[in-house]
């Protein structure tokens, strides 16, 4: 198996646990935060949908889904168009509100066409190459890619923690 292969899988996971995670929950249930200080599955959902889309479209050159297809205006956030969640407040956090789960997994599945497409066509060399050079040692796009997947999963992961803690709660 190639490497691209595996951040194909890898990023085909973090898809499928994303649509997990916010199935079938309404408003209410997308929106709870178990604490005043803790992050909504909407939250994270949109967050590390954000920040695949921002750095994969970087690394690779590419424009934004969120801007290139309108995924800003649909969200209708009030946000700064290139606004990611990094640094969000409890207050910024509570801010982003979506109408429907199919608003995230839409957005989300865009992204991940694009980053699939993306990742198609890379080279073993091309994982190699340095795109960021302000890190010591500077970071290859093998090693974005990879730290871009470890971010989505740990955020899916706190999304599916939440949902539980959300259902359970509702039961």
């Amino acid at each position: 198996m190639h490497a691209k292969d595996i951040l194909i899988e890898g990023y085909s996971r973090v898809r499928e646990e994303v649509h997990a995670a916010v199935e079938g929950l309404g408003p209410d249930a997308l929106h709870a935060r178990p604490t005043d200080r803790a992050n909504s599955v909407a939250w994270l959902v949109w967050h590390l949908t954000r920040v695949q889309d921002d750095h994969v479209a970087d690394a690779f050159g590419l424009d934004q889904v969120w801007i290139a297809e309108g995924w800003a205006e649909h969200f209708g956030l009030g946000l700064p168009r290139h606004d990611t969640g990094y640094g969000h407040t409890p207050a910024k956090v509570a801010s982003v509100r979506v109408g429907s789960p199919g608003l995230l997994t839409g957005y989300h599945d865009a992204v991940h066409e694009r980053t699939v497409g993306a990742l198609r066509s890379l080279t073993a060399k091309e994982l190699d190459e340095v795109v960021d050079e302000g890190w010591d040692p500077p970071v290859t796009l093998g090693v974005r890619l990879v730290s871009v997947l470890s971010d989505d999963l740990q955020h899916v992961g706190q999304a599916a923690y939440v949902r539980g803690l959300v259902r359970g709660s509702a039961a």
